[in-house]
């Protein structure tokens, strides 16, 4: 396997195995196993933080920290990771806002029979970014795959 191939395969290794472990913190937080948890968005660890940072000290372990191609993978990596933290985060944050006004509306359109209410069937999906932590998680698996993998490899 060449070493794009190998890069390619230690960022999707290490998204596939934070998606996984997904299910482990989210039985550790509330109790019970859910398997669903592996294709969720959010949560601990990020995938899309372990991905980037494995593919990020994968290339940098092979070629270096003063490498153009490492720069590009970090750089990459530190947009992605803010973009789940932040505005990602704040988008959910928004959704579940949206989602406690339309019940309020709905319980109060009970009160005023003038005022039609159609109500959604499904409520706007809340969990879609990460906390900082979430986010810390998934860049130090990431990292200690794209290292392991690196080392495997040479």
């Amino acid at each position: 396997m060449n070493k794009m191939n190998r890069g390619i395969v230690t960022a999707l290794s290490a998204i596939g195995i934070a998606q996984a472990l997904k299910i482990v913190t989210h039985k550790r937080v509330h109790g019970v196993w859910d398997v669903k948890q592996v294709a969720t968005t959010g949560g601990m660890p990020s995938s899309h933080s372990a991905g980037v940072a494995a593919l990020a000290s994968y290339i940098a372990a092979n070629k270096g920290s003063r490498h153009t191609e490492t720069a590009l993978a970090v750089i990459f990596g530190v947009i992605v990771m803010y973009d789940a933290q932040g505005i990602r985060r704040h988008t959910g944050e928004i959704a579940q806002l949206v989602n406690d006004l339309e019940d309020n509306v709905a319980q109060i359109s009970g009160d005023f029979p003038s005022l039609e209410f159609v109500e959604r069937e499904k409520e706007l999906k809340e969990l879609l970014g990460h906390q900082p932590v979430e986010v810390l998680g998934g860049a130090l698996l990431g990292i200690a795959l794209g290292y392991a993998s690196a080392r495997v490899e040479g």
